[in-house]
Protein backbone atom coordinates (compact mmCIF):
# COMPACT_ATOMS: atom_id res chain seq x y z
CA UNK A 1 0.00 0.00 0.00
CA UNK A 2 1.50 3.21 -1.19
CA UNK A 3 2.60 5.25 1.96
CA UNK A 4 -0.14 8.19 1.38
CA UNK A 5 -2.33 6.01 2.39
CA UNK A 6 -1.12 4.59 5.39
CA UNK A 7 -0.52 7.39 6.49
CA UNK A 8 -3.66 8.95 6.12
CA UNK A 9 -5.25 6.41 7.79
CA UNK A 10 -2.88 5.89 10.89
CA UNK A 11 -5.63 8.09 12.71
CA UNK A 12 -8.59 6.94 11.18
CA UNK A 13 -10.76 4.64 13.12
CA UNK A 14 -14.22 3.06 11.21
CA UNK A 15 -16.43 0.31 12.09
CA UNK A 16 -16.25 -2.93 11.34
CA UNK A 17 -19.67 -3.06 9.64
CA UNK A 18 -21.02 -6.44 11.01
CA UNK A 19 -24.34 -4.20 11.14
CA UNK A 20 -25.53 -0.52 10.26
CA UNK A 21 -26.51 1.46 12.25
CA UNK A 22 -23.86 -0.18 14.46
CA UNK A 23 -23.71 -1.00 18.04
CA UNK A 24 -22.81 2.49 19.35
CA UNK A 25 -25.94 3.77 18.14
CA UNK A 26 -28.58 1.33 20.01
CA UNK A 27 -29.98 3.19 22.40
CA UNK A 28 -32.90 2.15 25.61
CA UNK A 29 -35.47 3.52 23.43
CA UNK A 30 -35.83 0.02 22.26
CA UNK A 31 -36.86 -2.29 25.14
CA UNK A 32 -38.69 -6.22 25.78
CA UNK A 33 -42.04 -5.11 24.72
CA UNK A 34 -40.27 -3.98 21.11
CA UNK A 35 -38.14 -7.03 21.45
CA UNK A 36 -41.36 -9.66 22.28
CA UNK A 37 -43.18 -7.37 19.32
CA UNK A 38 -40.56 -8.21 17.23
CA UNK A 39 -40.11 -12.21 17.75
CA UNK A 40 -44.03 -12.39 17.15
CA UNK A 41 -43.60 -11.22 13.63
CA UNK A 42 -41.75 -13.54 13.12
CA UNK A 43 -43.67 -16.08 10.55
CA UNK A 44 -43.94 -19.74 11.33
CA UNK A 45 -42.07 -21.21 8.19
CA UNK A 46 -39.53 -18.09 8.56
CA UNK A 47 -36.07 -19.94 8.83
CA UNK A 48 -33.84 -18.14 11.64
CA UNK A 49 -30.16 -18.36 13.08
CA UNK A 50 -29.34 -18.59 16.52
CA UNK A 51 -25.73 -16.89 18.16
CA UNK A 52 -25.31 -18.50 21.92
CA UNK A 53 -23.05 -16.41 23.75
CA UNK A 54 -21.18 -18.06 27.01
CA UNK A 55 -19.01 -15.36 28.59
CA UNK A 56 -16.69 -16.85 30.62
CA UNK A 57 -12.71 -18.22 29.59
CA UNK A 58 -10.11 -20.21 31.59
CA UNK A 59 -7.61 -17.86 30.49
CA UNK A 60 -7.85 -13.94 29.73
CA UNK A 61 -6.10 -13.65 26.59
CA UNK A 62 -4.96 -9.85 26.97
CA UNK A 63 -5.79 -8.82 23.28
CA UNK A 64 -9.08 -9.69 23.45
CA UNK A 65 -12.41 -7.49 23.12
CA UNK A 66 -15.21 -9.55 23.44
CA UNK A 67 -17.93 -9.60 26.26
CA UNK A 68 -15.95 -12.33 28.46
CA UNK A 69 -14.64 -12.94 32.27
CA UNK A 70 -12.68 -15.12 33.28
CA UNK A 71 -13.57 -17.97 36.19
CA UNK A 72 -12.58 -21.54 37.04
CA UNK A 73 -15.84 -21.82 39.31
CA UNK A 74 -18.03 -24.39 37.28
CA UNK A 75 -20.76 -23.50 39.63
CA UNK A 76 -20.70 -20.18 38.05
CA UNK A 77 -20.73 -21.31 34.69
CA UNK A 78 -23.46 -24.12 35.50
CA UNK A 79 -25.57 -21.39 37.07
CA UNK A 80 -25.01 -19.40 33.68
CA UNK A 81 -25.79 -22.75 31.26
CA UNK A 82 -29.32 -23.09 33.41
CA UNK A 83 -30.30 -19.10 32.88
CA UNK A 84 -29.53 -19.23 29.48
CA UNK A 85 -31.74 -22.58 28.90
CA UNK A 86 -34.49 -20.30 30.55
CA UNK A 87 -34.01 -17.44 28.51
CA UNK A 88 -34.39 -20.05 25.44
CA UNK A 89 -37.76 -20.62 27.02
CA UNK A 90 -38.74 -17.11 27.26
CA UNK A 91 -37.92 -16.56 23.48
CA UNK A 92 -39.64 -19.25 22.35
CA UNK A 93 -42.76 -18.21 23.95
CA UNK A 94 -42.89 -15.43 22.16
CA UNK A 95 -42.49 -17.50 18.79
CA UNK A 96 -45.38 -19.18 16.56
CA UNK A 97 -44.21 -23.08 16.45
CA UNK A 98 -40.67 -24.74 16.32
CA UNK A 99 -39.53 -22.33 13.60
CA UNK A 100 -36.73 -23.61 10.84
CA UNK A 101 -33.18 -23.37 11.91
CA UNK A 102 -30.54 -22.89 9.07
CA UNK A 103 -27.51 -21.55 11.24
CA UNK A 104 -26.83 -21.73 14.64
CA UNK A 105 -23.21 -20.11 16.30
CA UNK A 106 -21.54 -20.72 19.74
CA UNK A 107 -19.08 -17.62 20.38
CA UNK A 108 -17.87 -16.30 23.87
CA UNK A 109 -15.56 -16.22 25.64
CA UNK A 110 -15.10 -19.74 25.62
CA UNK A 111 -18.35 -21.79 24.86
CA UNK A 112 -17.08 -24.86 25.90
CA UNK A 113 -16.90 -23.95 29.58
CA UNK A 114 -19.99 -25.37 29.80
CA UNK A 115 -18.94 -28.61 29.72
CA UNK A 116 -20.29 -32.15 27.42
CA UNK A 117 -23.07 -32.16 29.64
CA UNK A 118 -24.14 -28.76 29.97
CA UNK A 119 -23.23 -28.38 25.90
CA UNK A 120 -25.68 -31.38 25.85
CA UNK A 121 -28.75 -30.01 27.46
CA UNK A 122 -28.17 -26.57 26.02
CA UNK A 123 -28.35 -28.25 22.54
CA UNK A 124 -31.73 -30.42 23.31
CA UNK A 125 -33.28 -26.90 24.56
CA UNK A 126 -32.51 -25.71 20.99
CA UNK A 127 -33.59 -28.39 19.40
CA UNK A 128 -37.06 -28.55 21.83
CA UNK A 129 -37.63 -25.32 20.73
CA UNK A 130 -36.51 -25.10 17.05
CA UNK A 131 -36.71 -27.75 14.15
CA UNK A 132 -33.17 -27.85 12.92
CA UNK A 133 -32.76 -28.55 8.86
CA UNK A 134 -30.67 -31.28 7.83
CA UNK A 135 -28.33 -28.65 5.85
CA UNK A 136 -28.12 -26.32 8.92
CA UNK A 137 -24.77 -24.77 10.32
CA UNK A 138 -23.83 -25.68 13.71
CA UNK A 139 -21.04 -23.89 14.95
CA UNK A 140 -19.07 -23.67 17.88
CA UNK A 141 -15.89 -21.26 18.80
CA UNK A 142 -13.23 -23.48 20.50
CA UNK A 143 -9.83 -22.89 22.62
CA UNK A 144 -7.32 -25.81 21.87
CA UNK A 145 -6.05 -25.69 24.98
CA UNK A 146 -9.30 -26.55 27.12
CA UNK A 147 -10.89 -29.24 24.87
CA UNK A 148 -10.47 -32.89 25.76
CA UNK A 149 -11.51 -36.22 24.30
CA UNK A 150 -15.31 -36.00 25.94
CA UNK A 151 -15.96 -32.07 24.84
CA UNK A 152 -14.83 -33.33 21.40
CA UNK A 153 -17.27 -36.04 21.67
CA UNK A 154 -20.04 -33.85 22.70
CA UNK A 155 -19.87 -31.85 19.73
CA UNK A 156 -20.05 -34.89 17.37
CA UNK A 157 -23.10 -36.08 19.50
CA UNK A 158 -24.80 -32.44 19.13
CA UNK A 159 -24.25 -32.69 15.78
CA UNK A 160 -21.98 -29.71 15.33
CA UNK A 161 -20.52 -29.35 11.88
CA UNK A 162 -17.84 -26.68 12.12
CA UNK A 163 -15.37 -25.36 14.50
CA UNK A 164 -13.99 -22.32 15.30
CA UNK A 165 -10.11 -22.51 16.69
CA UNK A 166 -8.02 -19.30 18.10
CA UNK A 167 -4.81 -19.24 17.55
CA UNK A 168 -3.51 -15.82 16.39
CA UNK A 169 0.22 -16.54 16.48
CA UNK A 170 2.41 -19.22 17.06
CA UNK A 171 5.27 -17.10 17.76
CA UNK A 172 6.41 -17.46 21.47
CA UNK A 173 7.63 -14.23 22.12
CA UNK A 174 4.15 -12.76 20.70
CA UNK A 175 2.21 -15.64 22.77
CA UNK A 176 3.75 -14.86 25.93
CA UNK A 177 2.86 -10.31 25.25
CA UNK A 178 -0.31 -11.25 24.86
CA UNK A 179 -0.95 -13.98 27.12
CA UNK A 180 -1.91 -16.51 25.11
CA UNK A 181 0.93 -19.52 25.76
CA UNK A 182 -0.72 -22.07 22.56
CA UNK A 183 1.90 -24.83 20.79
CA UNK A 184 0.99 -25.73 17.44
CA UNK A 185 1.08 -29.21 18.88
CA UNK A 186 -1.87 -29.08 20.94
CA UNK A 187 -4.12 -27.03 18.36
CA UNK A 188 -3.04 -30.23 15.80
CA UNK A 189 -3.87 -32.54 17.98
CA UNK A 190 -7.40 -30.43 18.46
CA UNK A 191 -8.63 -30.64 15.09
CA UNK A 192 -7.17 -34.11 14.11
CA UNK A 193 -9.87 -34.58 16.83
CA UNK A 194 -12.84 -33.04 15.37
CA UNK A 195 -11.75 -34.37 11.83
CA UNK A 196 -11.87 -38.19 13.82
CA UNK A 197 -15.69 -37.33 15.22
CA UNK A 198 -16.63 -36.29 11.56
CA UNK A 199 -16.53 -32.91 12.25
CA UNK A 200 -16.66 -31.58 8.14
CA UNK A 201 -15.68 -27.91 8.84
CA UNK A 202 -13.00 -26.12 10.70
CA UNK A 203 -12.09 -22.66 10.83
CA UNK A 204 -8.71 -20.87 12.17
CA UNK A 205 -8.89 -17.22 13.66
CA UNK A 206 -5.48 -15.38 13.10
CA UNK A 207 -4.63 -11.48 14.85
CA UNK A 208 -1.94 -9.44 13.22
CA UNK A 209 -0.59 -5.93 14.76
CA UNK A 210 -0.05 -7.97 18.06
CA UNK A 211 2.68 -6.72 20.47
CA UNK A 212 6.21 -8.32 18.75
CA UNK A 213 4.73 -9.60 15.36
CA UNK A 214 6.76 -8.92 12.13
CA UNK A 215 5.96 -9.88 8.59
CA UNK A 216 8.48 -13.01 9.12
CA UNK A 217 6.64 -14.43 12.49
CA UNK A 218 3.39 -13.84 11.04
CA UNK A 219 4.15 -15.77 7.93
CA UNK A 220 5.75 -18.54 10.04
CA UNK A 221 2.29 -18.85 11.66
CA UNK A 222 0.82 -19.07 8.51
CA UNK A 223 2.91 -22.12 6.98
CA UNK A 224 2.11 -24.04 10.31
CA UNK A 225 -1.88 -23.27 9.84
CA UNK A 226 -2.16 -23.53 5.98
CA UNK A 227 -0.24 -27.46 7.11
CA UNK A 228 -3.41 -27.96 8.73
CA UNK A 229 -5.31 -27.63 6.02
CA UNK A 230 -8.24 -25.65 7.56
CA UNK A 231 -11.12 -25.22 5.72
CA UNK A 232 -11.35 -21.03 6.51
CA UNK A 233 -8.69 -18.91 8.15
CA UNK A 234 -10.03 -15.55 9.58
CA UNK A 235 -7.24 -12.91 9.81
CA UNK A 236 -8.44 -9.83 12.20
CA UNK A 237 -5.98 -6.88 12.68
CA UNK A 238 -5.52 -6.44 16.47
CA UNK A 239 -7.88 -3.32 17.99
CA UNK A 240 -5.92 -1.51 20.61
CA UNK A 241 -8.50 0.28 22.97
CA UNK A 242 -7.52 -0.01 26.31
CA UNK A 243 -10.04 2.86 27.65
CA UNK A 244 -12.90 0.36 26.92
CA UNK A 245 -11.11 -2.92 27.42
CA UNK A 246 -9.02 -2.38 30.73
CA UNK A 247 -7.22 -6.09 30.56
CA UNK A 248 -5.51 -4.94 27.25
CA UNK A 249 -3.59 -2.23 29.55
CA UNK A 250 -1.43 -5.50 30.17
CA UNK A 251 0.11 -5.06 26.29
CA UNK A 252 3.31 -3.20 25.58
CA UNK A 253 1.72 -0.56 23.58
CA UNK A 254 5.65 -0.01 22.55
CA UNK A 255 6.09 -3.33 21.29
CA UNK A 256 2.83 -2.67 19.37
CA UNK A 257 3.79 -2.48 15.48
CA UNK A 258 2.92 0.86 13.57
CA UNK A 259 0.87 1.69 10.81
CA UNK A 260 3.18 0.99 8.12
CA UNK A 261 3.97 -2.73 9.59
CA UNK A 262 -0.07 -3.40 10.24
CA UNK A 263 -0.17 -2.99 6.89
CA UNK A 264 2.53 -5.28 5.65
CA UNK A 265 1.27 -7.92 8.01
CA UNK A 266 -1.87 -7.88 6.57
CA UNK A 267 -1.10 -8.10 2.60
CA UNK A 268 2.25 -10.83 3.36
CA UNK A 269 -0.45 -12.79 5.30
CA UNK A 270 -3.09 -12.63 2.52
CA UNK A 271 -0.73 -13.05 -0.52
CA UNK A 272 1.13 -16.01 1.30
CA UNK A 273 -2.53 -17.38 1.97
CA UNK A 274 -3.65 -16.92 -2.05
CA UNK A 275 -0.21 -18.95 -2.24
CA UNK A 276 -1.64 -21.82 -0.38
CA UNK A 277 -4.75 -22.00 -2.57
CA UNK A 278 -7.07 -19.95 -0.45
CA UNK A 279 -8.89 -17.45 -2.01
CA UNK A 280 -9.74 -13.83 -0.65
CA UNK A 281 -12.88 -13.45 0.38
CA UNK A 282 -14.17 -9.91 1.55
CA UNK A 283 -12.19 -7.85 3.97
CA UNK A 284 -10.30 -10.49 6.48
CA UNK A 285 -11.42 -14.37 5.20
CA UNK A 286 -9.43 -16.99 2.90
CA UNK A 287 -11.28 -20.40 2.44
CA UNK A 288 -10.22 -23.29 0.08
CA UNK A 289 -12.44 -23.36 -3.07
CA UNK A 290 -14.73 -26.33 -2.39
CA UNK A 291 -15.63 -24.22 1.25
CA UNK A 292 -19.54 -22.91 0.93
CA UNK A 293 -18.14 -19.20 2.08
CA UNK A 294 -15.59 -19.79 -0.74
CA UNK A 295 -18.73 -20.22 -3.21
CA UNK A 296 -21.28 -17.82 -1.95
CA UNK A 297 -18.21 -15.11 -2.53
CA UNK A 298 -18.38 -16.57 -6.28
CA UNK A 299 -21.86 -16.57 -6.50
CA UNK A 300 -22.04 -13.10 -5.04
CA UNK A 301 -24.55 -14.80 -1.60
CA UNK A 302 -22.16 -13.99 0.63
CA UNK A 303 -24.08 -12.12 3.44
CA UNK A 304 -22.02 -10.35 6.80
CA UNK A 305 -23.63 -10.34 10.30
CA UNK A 306 -22.33 -10.13 13.59
CA UNK A 307 -19.89 -12.88 13.37
CA UNK A 308 -18.74 -11.20 10.58
CA UNK A 309 -18.36 -13.16 7.05
CA UNK A 310 -21.25 -15.54 6.73
CA UNK A 311 -23.22 -18.11 4.06
CA UNK A 312 -26.38 -17.86 6.43
CA UNK A 313 -29.25 -16.64 4.34
CA UNK A 314 -31.83 -15.96 7.34
CA UNK A 315 -33.15 -12.81 7.50
CA UNK A 316 -33.38 -12.94 11.70
CA UNK A 317 -30.62 -13.93 13.95
CA UNK A 318 -31.70 -14.57 17.36
CA UNK A 319 -29.07 -13.83 20.26
CA UNK A 320 -28.86 -15.80 23.65
CA UNK A 321 -26.97 -14.95 26.72
CA UNK A 322 -25.36 -12.02 27.85
CA UNK A 323 -24.43 -8.93 25.54
CA UNK A 324 -25.67 -11.28 22.32
CA UNK A 325 -27.27 -9.08 19.53
CA UNK A 326 -30.34 -10.41 17.58
CA UNK A 327 -31.11 -8.75 14.21
CA UNK A 328 -34.55 -8.59 12.47
CA UNK A 329 -36.25 -6.74 10.24
CA UNK A 330 -37.21 -4.50 11.75
CA UNK A 331 -34.24 -3.37 14.06
CA UNK A 332 -31.22 -4.50 16.84
CA UNK A 333 -31.70 -5.47 19.93
CA UNK A 334 -28.61 -5.87 22.31
CA UNK A 335 -29.28 -8.18 25.79
CA UNK A 336 -28.06 -6.94 28.78
CA UNK A 337 -24.59 -6.92 29.14
CA UNK A 338 -24.36 -6.84 33.10
CA UNK A 339 -24.68 -10.39 33.76
CA UNK A 340 -26.09 -9.64 36.88
CA UNK A 341 -29.04 -7.89 35.07
CA UNK A 342 -29.21 -10.01 32.18
CA UNK A 343 -29.74 -13.10 34.73
CA UNK A 344 -31.85 -11.27 37.07
CA UNK A 345 -34.78 -10.30 34.02
CA UNK A 346 -34.39 -13.89 32.86
CA UNK A 347 -35.71 -15.12 36.38
CA UNK A 348 -37.84 -12.58 36.63
CA UNK A 349 -39.07 -13.95 33.33
CA UNK A 350 -38.44 -10.56 31.39
CA UNK A 351 -36.93 -10.76 27.99
CA UNK A 352 -33.30 -9.14 29.07
CA UNK A 353 -33.17 -6.60 26.85
CA UNK A 354 -30.88 -3.50 27.52
CA UNK A 355 -31.31 -1.41 23.63
CA UNK A 356 -31.69 -1.20 20.26
CA UNK A 357 -32.49 0.35 17.05
CA UNK A 358 -35.51 0.66 15.04
CA UNK A 359 -34.66 0.85 11.75
CA UNK A 360 -35.60 3.37 9.00
CA UNK A 361 -36.22 2.88 4.84
CA UNK A 362 -33.07 5.04 4.51
CA UNK A 363 -31.28 2.57 7.45
CA UNK A 364 -31.82 -0.33 5.40
CA UNK A 365 -30.93 0.82 2.29
CA UNK A 366 -27.67 2.05 3.50
CA UNK A 367 -27.45 -1.09 5.08
CA UNK A 368 -27.77 -3.16 1.80
CA UNK A 369 -25.22 -0.83 0.15
CA UNK A 370 -22.24 -1.30 2.97
CA UNK A 371 -22.72 -5.15 3.01
CA UNK A 372 -22.64 -4.72 -1.06
CA UNK A 373 -19.34 -3.55 -0.63
CA UNK A 374 -18.09 -5.32 2.13
CA UNK A 375 -18.92 -8.50 0.71
CA UNK A 376 -18.01 -7.27 -3.06
CA UNK A 377 -15.88 -4.42 -2.85
CA UNK A 378 -18.50 -2.58 -5.24
CA UNK A 379 -21.77 -1.70 -4.97
CA UNK A 380 -24.77 -0.68 -7.64
CA UNK A 381 -26.60 2.27 -6.06
CA UNK A 382 -29.11 3.00 -8.80
CA UNK A 383 -29.67 -1.06 -8.50
CA UNK A 384 -30.27 -1.48 -4.82
CA UNK A 385 -32.16 1.94 -4.36
CA UNK A 386 -34.86 0.47 -7.25
CA UNK A 387 -34.99 -2.80 -5.59
CA UNK A 388 -35.77 -0.79 -2.22
CA UNK A 389 -38.31 1.38 -3.96
CA UNK A 390 -36.38 4.60 -3.57
CA UNK A 391 -34.28 7.44 -5.72
CA UNK A 392 -30.06 6.95 -6.16
CA UNK A 393 -29.70 9.99 -3.89
CA UNK A 394 -30.38 8.38 -0.82
CA UNK A 395 -27.33 5.99 -0.47
CA UNK A 396 -25.19 8.27 -2.47
CA UNK A 397 -22.31 8.76 0.17
CA UNK A 398 -20.80 11.90 1.81
CA UNK A 399 -19.44 14.05 -0.86
CA UNK A 400 -16.45 15.04 0.93
CA UNK A 401 -15.70 11.96 1.95
CA UNK A 402 -15.56 10.17 -1.51
CA UNK A 403 -14.07 12.41 -2.83
CA UNK A 404 -10.92 12.01 -0.86
CA UNK A 405 -11.39 8.41 -1.57
CA UNK A 406 -11.37 9.10 -5.21
CA UNK A 407 -8.56 11.13 -5.26
CA UNK A 408 -6.61 8.70 -3.64
CA UNK A 409 -7.90 5.98 -5.97
CA UNK A 410 -9.21 3.98 -3.55
CA UNK A 411 -12.34 3.70 -5.32
CA UNK A 412 -13.84 4.32 -8.70
CA UNK A 413 -17.01 5.81 -10.31
CA UNK A 414 -18.45 3.60 -13.46
CA UNK A 415 -21.96 5.50 -13.58
CA UNK A 416 -23.65 4.65 -10.49
CA UNK A 417 -21.27 1.74 -9.02
CA UNK A 418 -18.83 2.64 -6.96
CA UNK A 419 -15.96 -0.33 -7.04
CA UNK A 420 -12.80 -0.45 -4.26
CA UNK A 421 -9.27 -0.93 -5.75
CA UNK A 422 -8.05 -4.79 -5.69
CA UNK A 423 -5.14 -3.08 -4.26
CA UNK A 424 -6.88 -1.49 -1.46
CA UNK A 425 -9.03 -4.30 -0.14
CA UNK A 426 -7.77 -3.45 3.31
CA UNK A 427 -9.61 -0.69 3.22
CA UNK A 428 -13.54 -1.89 2.40
CA UNK A 429 -14.70 -0.38 5.73
CA UNK A 430 -13.18 3.08 4.88
CA UNK A 431 -14.65 2.81 1.94
CA UNK A 432 -17.99 1.46 3.48
CA UNK A 433 -18.07 4.67 5.83
CA UNK A 434 -18.35 7.18 3.28
CA UNK A 435 -22.13 5.83 3.22
CA UNK A 436 -22.55 5.57 6.77
CA UNK A 437 -24.72 8.55 7.97
CA UNK A 438 -24.28 7.74 11.59
CA UNK A 439 -20.10 7.87 11.85
CA UNK A 440 -19.37 11.30 13.31
CA UNK A 441 -21.76 10.90 15.95
CA UNK A 442 -19.67 7.57 17.34
CA UNK A 443 -16.26 7.38 15.39
CA UNK A 444 -13.88 7.62 18.91
CA UNK A 445 -15.11 4.23 19.70
CA UNK A 446 -13.98 2.19 17.03
CA UNK A 447 -11.05 0.36 15.74
CA UNK A 448 -8.19 1.40 13.11
CA UNK A 449 -9.04 1.30 9.25
CA UNK A 450 -6.32 -1.53 8.80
Amino acid sequence: MRQELIRWFESSRVPRYTSYPTAPHFGPAIGPGQHALWLQRIAPDEPVSLYLHVPFCRVLCWYCGCHTRLTRDQGRIDAYGASLRAEIDLVAAQLEGRLPLTHLHWGGGTPTTLGPEGFRVTMRKVQEHFRVLPEAELAVELDPRTVDAAMLDALRDCGINRASLGVQSFDPTVQKAINRIQSFAVTAEVIEGLRARGVPGVNVDLLYGLPHQTVTNCLDTVRQVASLRPDRIAVFGYAHVPGFKQHQQMIDEAALPDAAERVAQYEAIGDALVAEGYVRIGLDHFALPHDAMAQAAAAGTLRRNFQGYTTDPAGTLIGLGASSISSFREGYIQNEVDLKAWRDAVRAGRLPTARGVALTAEDRLVRDVIEALMCRGEVDLARIAAAHGMPVAACEPDPERMAELLRLGIVRRDGSRVIVAEDCRALLRVAAAAFDRYLAAGAGRHAVAV
